[in-house]
């Protein structure tokens, strides 16, 4: 090494484990690998410390998406499946990652995504596997039973605000079908009901607050702050340390253990072709050395694409209205200052919904996030007239894209193509969940609002009307994963093996969403942290 990558002076040196990425599972890595005193531990984290009001605050999700304080503000490549537009990709920019400013929503996900990862011989990953991990972590609200434990580290409430419109909706839905049920979280998530929240008290508790500030007093455990990894140091077919600059210096930290990639679903397979690991024609090209060529680095990328359709209403409050009002914002601030509750405890959705599109589908692939507001995308100011989005997502889509590098430089974005409705299977589900939307919007239940369809257009009847307005409205739920998935020896793709070990590099793991070999069904956050939950147990052989 010369003088410019020597590590420094002040306390880095050598570790037991490196951890990139202080986001959902870098938080709960950090706090699990360093809870044995003799294992020293180093975070290294691009964003930034979460002392900022909104981070804390739910509803600061309007101020967070979009800030590039908070926010990584990638773009997409133009969408075809989306008439050529160009989307907004958030991603946290903080210690706590994307759960600093995400939705706060407690999803696990059905059994049979599961089951289904075990299928394609990932052996210890089927539900049954899988449920211990989420329990482990989990600190929910509830009294304790098989499917849900208090005393973990990640807090689970029940939301502290109702809408009269909300309840409407999900009596409308109970109409036309549609199941009432008490918990998304038992391994069959069909049906209606509020969601559950990452929450404490009022305030966002995000994988940061839960176990990455707790560990920080550890003598072992250091974090550093606004750092850009360069690469991962690979020598003789073994990751030993990693490369990393800040204010103009680059330094390298070195390991005796372990470099484990946590920087999600973009950063971890951008790090990885950053290092010469992936797809080597690809990297040659860039003038990035090939260290092992893994075709699957940066493929399998998969989202959950959703439509927002929404509806102007009448004679019901709705958060439009108070967010446009000083008196009521006043009183909402007042509200949650007094008694921690009120619509600045929101979540982005309140309402859920997860039903079958039609009757093919073996279980439900399709999830509403009925919102009490309108708006025309994360980031911008909410309508000026009372409206409610039934926005609808497609839980398992045919169609995947890629995230790779442009350049040989980590400074600069990668390239991020989700390739949405792609698939014709994916439009045909696109175009039957506005036609369900319609069903329950119409039911008796709703009759009083005087509902009317403000986007994408109640004129649109015809499927190919519909398909085109699905590639006008659709756009990212944030829930990107798959793109270093694991998968079985004879999956030439995968790039992770079932222990979430890098192929052919000793001494690399990813440990992140971007292992998912499918997207889960519903919010991808809490599957994320248990992934890195039963991560840190397969390292520690626990």
């Amino acid at each position: 090494m010369d003088a410019q990558t020597r590590p420094d002076d002040a306390g880095l040196g050598e570790f037991d484990y490196i951890i990139v990425g202080a986001g959902s599972a870098g938080c709960v890595l950090a706090n699990r690998l360093s809870a044995d005193p003799r294992n020293r531990v180093l975070v290294l984290e691009a964003g930034g410390r979460d002392n900022w009001i909104w981070f804390h605050i739910p509803v600061g999700y309007l101020f967070a998406i979009g800030n590039p304080r908070s926010d990584w503000m990638f773009r997409t490549e133009p969408q075809s499946g989306l008439n050529g537009r160009v989307l907004n990709y958030p991603r946290g920019k903080v210690i706590g990652g994307s759960s600093a400013i995400n939705a706060m929503i407690y999803m696990r996900g059905q059994a049979a995504d599961y089951d289904g990862w075990r299928q394609r011989g990932l052996a210890g990953w089927g539900w049954e596997d899988v449920l211990p991990h989420f329990l482990r972590m989990q600190d929910h609200m509830a009294p304790s039973n098989d499917l849900q434990r208090a005393g973990g580290e990640w807090r689970v409430e029940y939301p502290r605000v109702r809408w009269e419109v909300l309840d409407a909706f999900r009596e409308a839905a109970e109409q036309v079908g549609i199941p009432k049920v008490d918990d998304f979280n038992r391994g069959d998530n069909e049906g209606s009901s509020y969601f559950q929240v990452n929450q404490k008290r009022g305030r966002r508790w995000s994988a940061a607050r839960g176990f990455l500030k707790p560990a920080l007093g550890r003598p072992n455990l250091r974090l550093e702050t606004g750092v850009i990894v360069e690469r991962v140091v690979i020598a003789d077919g073994r990751a030993v340390g990693v490369q990393w600059r800040r204010d103009g210096r680059s330094f390298v930290s070195s390991t005796r253990g372990e470099v484990i990639l946590s920087a999600g679903a973009i950063g971890s397979p951008q790090l990885l072709e950053l290092s010469g690991v992936g797809q080597g024609a690809r990297l040659a090209e860039l003038g990035i050395p090939v260290i092992r060529d893994l075709p699957g680095v940066g493929e399998n990328l998969q989202d959950h694409l959703q439509l927002r359709p929404t509806y102007k209403v009448s004679g019901v409050r709705t958060l439009n209205a108070d967010y446009r009002n000083w008196l009521r914002k006043a009183g909402m601030a007042l509200n949650y200052a007094v008694l921690r509750s009120g619509p600045l405890t929101m979540a982005p959705s309140q309402l859920g919904i997860f039903t079958r599109s039609s009757p093919e589908h073996a279980t439900a692939n399709i999830q509403f996030h009925v919102q009490p507001l309108s708006l025309d995308s994360f980031g911008q100011p909410l309508h000026a007239f009372p409206a409610i989005t039934a926005s609808v997502a497609n839980l398992r889509p045919a169609s995947s894209g890629s995230v790779h590098v442009r350049s040989a430089s980590a400074a600069d974005a990668p390239a991020i193509d989700p390739r949405y409705l792609s698939d014709p299977a994916d439009v045909r589900v696109a175009v039957d969940s506005i036609r369900l939307t319609r069903r329950i919007v119409q039911a008796p239940a709703m009759a009083r609002f005087q509902p009317e369809e403000y986007m994408p257009g109640a004129g649109l009847m015809s499927d190919e009307e519909l398909a085109r307005a699905a590639g006008d409205v659709g756009t990212t739920i944030f829930h990107p994963v798959g793109t270093a998935k694991m998968g079985a020896d004879h999956d030439r793709m995968a790039v992770l093996d079932g222990q979430l070990r890098v192929r052919g590099v000793d001494g690399l793991r990813v440990i992140d969403a971007s292992a998912m070999p499918a997207i889960t069904s519903g919010n991808t956050n809490s599957p994320t942290m248990m992934i890195a939950e039963k991560g840190a147990a397969m390292i520690l052989g626990a």
